[in-house]
């Protein structure tokens, strides 16, 4: 079975360097086994390529795509904490996303996430899920997703 740097390359995925934080925090603590992140943007070298709302000008198949991006960011910073891919378990993942009052489909914008994940870490990628509608995100943000991840 194919390691997660080998299924990056596979699918033409370069992890970036861990993105800074934006404001006073950490972008990941560790505690135990445990590392949770900081809320990841859909950034790409240092800049959101998308910003609005999801069901006001910001369309499903767009937001899967950030979704992914910023799961490809937790997975830098898993990188940074652990140092090696091949031992991360994604235990579980909030997904925000900024919503216009009549879009509904939260769940499946995170779904650009999950799917990524899973496909890259196979098992170990299979995990818990929230997916939130909230008004605003930082920097006008579509999504933001944070996440819970086990080291082996």
């Amino acid at each position: 079975m194919a390691s997660p740097e080998e299924k990056l390359a596979e699918l033409g995925v370069e992890l970036p360097e861990a993105p800074a934080p934006a404001a006073a925090y950490v972008p990941f603590a560790r505690t135990g086994s445990l590392v949770l992140t900081a809320g990841q943007l859909p950034v790409v070298d240092g800049k959101l390529e998308v910003t609005g709302k999801l069901g006001a000008g910001v369309d499903l198949e767009t937001g899967q795509r950030l979704a992914r991006q910023a799961a490809i960011n937790i997975l830098a910073q898993a990188k940074a904490a652990a140092g090696d891919l091949g031992f991360v378990r994604v235990v579980k993942l909030t997904c925000f996303v900024a919503s216009d009052p009549s879009f509904t489909e939260q769940h499946l914008v995170a779904n650009g996430a999950s799917e990524f994940l899973g496909e890259v870490l196979g098992d170990n990628g299979v995990h818990a899920r929230s997916a939130v509608g909230v008004p605003v995100l930082p920097l006008d943000a579509p999504v933001e997703i944070e996440a819970i991840l086990e080291l082996g």
